[in-house]
Parts: C-alpha cells; structure tokens; sequence
C-alpha cells in the first residue's frame, strides 16, 4: 500500500516553522474548553503529541493492509484505505489544508479512527485484536482537541466509509460462532499479546484525558 504521498505532505506541513506554534494556539483552545490553564512547556509536549498522531497515519495503513492480506479482509480494507487516501489528498475537505498543520487533523483524525473500527469489529467477532496498537485513546483525545461541529461531521464520514466498505458483513462472514475466540486472552493476530495504548500522559494538564 503506498503511502508516499502521504507522507510527504505530512513531512511539508510538520516541518513548516509555524507548525508548533498553530498547533500550540489550538491546544490552548482545547485546554480552555476543559477549564484548564497550560504553560509553554505543556504546549511543546501536546504538539510532539499531535505531530506523533499525524505521523501514525502512514504505518497504520501499512499495518492495516498486512493485517487485512493475513485475515483475508482485503476487499473492504481496500475500499477503507481507498477514502482515507482520497481524504488526504482532497484541498476541500472539512478542515482545509491550506491552513497549514493543523489542517491535517481532519485527515489524521479520519484515518485512525476509521482503522480503529475495523480493528474494533474484528475483535468483536473473534476476539483477537487486529492491530498490535490501540488507537481508541489517542482518537478521543484529538477528537476533543478537534472539537465541534468539525468531530461530529468526521464521525459522520468514518461510519459512512465503514458502511459503504461493507466491513461489518465481510468481518461476520469471516468469523463466525465457530472462529470465536476467548476475550480473555487478549492476543493480536499475530499472538503478540495485547494491543498496546499510546503514551498519553503529556497531555493529563490539558484535560483532555478526562470523560
């Protein structure tokens, strides 16, 4: 699965020298919405945070596609990296990316969080994780960091490419009763054991980590 264009706008808008300081400016927002008062330094860890969300993206869809050929999800896993990268590659999209950084949160945002749910949907149905990362927690986050109306418009865009992917029924017909798996195992695909959360520690001053 090529993913270089992807990065090399992740690489152009990242290295631009405004990045850290548009990010930060959208932090403090965030951390005001959450009642919270943030420093300089909180504000350089929360961009290192964001930049390491966007830069996910690229492995994760490599990551997504190794696992869709290993469980033979290779048709709706297709069609879902087939819109994440038309996402990417969109000027007019919900966050326009002429605003530099932070214009690929919408892009970012989209793209771990619709990989999450068909991680999700798979582990429904067998047990098994299919990532060896756990994204949940870090969407959260950049969803409150995105905040309203632009979330909610995005997870209107995730659930329609799950839909019209078709992996819920894909992911059924794979897994049936008898592929069920014990829960309690908590194995990735590859037995590696259980998915790994990302570090979100940095941003415990934000308030973002809170319900």
């Amino acid at each position: 699965m090529d993913t270089a264009q992807i990065e090399a706008l992740i690489t152009e808008k990242c290295g631009e020298p405004d990045a850290e300081s548009e990010i930060g400016e959208l932090l403090g927002v965030a951390a005001d919405r959450q009642g919270r008062e943030v420093n300089d330094v909180d504000l350089e860890r929360g961009a290192r945070f964001v930049c390491r969300y966007i830069e996910l993206v690229p492995y994760m869809i490599k990551v997504a596609w190794t696992a869709a050929v290993a469980v033979g999800l290779q048709g709706p896993m297709g069609r879902i990296l087939d819109a994440v990268q038309s996402y990417w590659l969109e000027d007019d999209d919900i966050i326009p990316d002429q605003i530099g950084v932070v214009g690929l949160l919408d892009d970012a945002y989209c793209s771990l969080s619709s990989l999450q749910l068909v991680s999700d949907h798979y582990r429904l149905q067998t047990g098994k994780y299919l990532f060896p990362d756990d994204l949940t927690g870090a969407n959260q986050v950049m969803r409150k960091i995105i905040g309203e109306p632009y979330a909610s418009d995005l997870d209107r865009l995730v659930t329609g490419t799950m839909q019209s992917a078709g992996l819920l029924e894909a992911v059924k017909a794979l897994a049936g009763p008898e592929k069920q798996i014990d829960f309690s195992n908590k194995s990735t695909i590859w037995n590696h054991g259980p998915a790994g959360d990302i570090d979100l520690r940095e941003l415990d001053r934000f308030g973002l980590l809170e319900d």
